[in-house]
């Protein structure tokens, strides 16, 4: 049983979601293997922030600061009610290639690790507000799941890596995928496209119809 999912570590929406999939999945007692596939939302983002994310996104989206703002709010108190501690109001949005390139080491080297390496560094984005694009930031979560500094910091000083992130996004382009999160849940001969952060009955449900052969039936798009 396998999951594989576009998303970025800049989009709280791809954050709250995956955590839906993780709860749906443990609630059913499934031992799924993940992939995350990159997907940068503003690939030509700075390594330091200059512009503070609620300016950001007014100016993405078209709105008024006071809109905008409160946009970000609501999406914070979603996330709560997932049991997410999300600060997105004062994250430091920052370019996130190293980050993806980073997960791409991980499911390389020691599979098993990468999604616990993945929730850490959403939480260090939209938690703690810590500088993602910052490769001793990285670095530093790397460690926390068990990958040396200095093996870490040489992959990501010699831009090892790039060419499986630009893979990814090519074939999302390819698949006409033009948004994020998107998961591709697959059990057995089944599989299902689910785009969006569905609820977790959602997920569930989909998962449970994957398994009883009753997916054909029904459509969650």
């Amino acid at each position: 049983m396998k999951i594989a999912y576009w998303s970025d570590f800049n989009c709280p929406n791809s954050d709250i979601g995956l955590n839906r999939v993780k709860q749906a999945a443990e609630e059913l007692n499934l031992d799924f293997e993940w992939e995350m596939k990159a997907f940068e939302l503003e690939p030509m983002l700075e390594n330091t922030p200059t512009i503070p994310t609620v300016t950001k996104h007014a100016i993405k989206y078209g709105l008024t600061p006071e809109d905008a703002e409160a946009e970000i709010s609501e999406i914070e108190e979603i996330a709560c009610e997932e049991g997410l501690n999300i600060n997105y109001k004062d994250a430091k949005v920052s370019n996130s290639r190293s980050a993806h390139r980073l997960v791409k080491f991980a499911q390389k080297k020691n599979p098993e690790v990468t999604q616990d390496l993945v929730f850490k560094i959403y939480e260090a984005n939209f938690t703690n507000n810590r500088i993602i694009a910052d490769i001793d930031v990285l670095s530093e979560i790397a460690c926390e799941v068990g990958f040396s500094e200095d093996e870490v910091k040489t992959m990501l000083l010699n831009n090892s890596y790039d060419v499986e992130v630009n893979i990814d996004e090519e074939d999302a382009r390819f698949n006409g995928l033009y948004s994020i999160p998107f998961y591709l849940i697959m059990i057995n001969e089944e599989q299902l496209s689910i785009p969006g952060a569905f609820g977790k009955e959602d997920f569930k449900i989909a998962m449970e119809d994957l398994l009883n052969g009753e997916i054909r039936y029904k459509s969650f798009i």
